[in-house]
Order: structure tokens, then sequence, then C-alpha cells
């Protein structure tokens, strides 16, 4: 027997939600590092904008999935910003087989990613 997602599936809002926030991820990151080589920033203003394109990001995210769910979309958003940290979270075990820095730093970013898309499933 073949499984076919319906065209209204729940999992396929929540990847269509995370390949826009990833989309977005990209750009974003495009444009700090144009900026970046333009106006040669230093760490801390490059760490700002890191964090800050994680919440824009995860904040579309949340966006998307609350107007494709309609119902709750702040435990969606929620759980968008959650499952957007976990892939971050992997890829950069995947690169790197370690995690750089302390706990509080992953703890900030996942509050930051969880707290982003919330917001946007809210707002939504």
């Amino acid at each position: 027997m073949e499984r076919r997602f319906r065209r209204d599936s729940k999992a396929l809002w929540v990847l269509k939600a995370l390949l826009v926030s990833y989309i977005v991820t990209g750009v974003l990151l495009l444009v700090l590092a144009m900026l970046l080589y333009k106006f040669e920033l230093d760490e801390k203003t490059v760490s700002a904008g890191i964090v800050a394109i994680y919440v824009a990001s995860t904040l579309i995210g949340g966006l998307v999935l609350g107007k494709m769910a309609k119902v709750r979309r702040f435990l969606w958003g929620l759980g968008l910003g959650i499952a957007y940290f976990a892939l971050l979270l992997l890829i950069t075990l995947g690169v790197y087989h370690t995690l750089e820095g302390n706990g509080i730093n992953v703890m900030t970013a996942f509050v930051l990613c969880a707290g982003g898309g919330m917001t946007g499933g809210m707002i939504s």
C-alpha cells in the first residue's frame, strides 16, 4: 500500500514553513556577507546580525505556518521554531562534529528560535 500525503497535510505545512524559513535565512546571510565584505564589520556586529537572522527567519516561518494552521497558531509557530533550531543544531553537529561555545549560547539560540516562531504564529 502506498501512503500519500493529503494536499493539506500538517506535515507538509511544517515542511513548507521550514523551507520558507531556510530560504529567508540563506538570503539574509548572503546580505550579511555582502555587508561584511563592503563595510568590514566587526565580530560583535556580525554575531548580532546572525541572531537577528535567526529571529527574522523563524518569525516569517511562524507567520506562514500560522496562516496555514488557523488554529493554535502560537503552538504551531513554537513548533516551527523548535524544528528550525533542531535542524540548525543537526547541521552544526554534522559539519563541525562538536558544539562551539557553551550551553548558555545554545539555550539562547533555542529560546530565540522558539520565541521567533511563536511570535510569528501569534501575529499571523
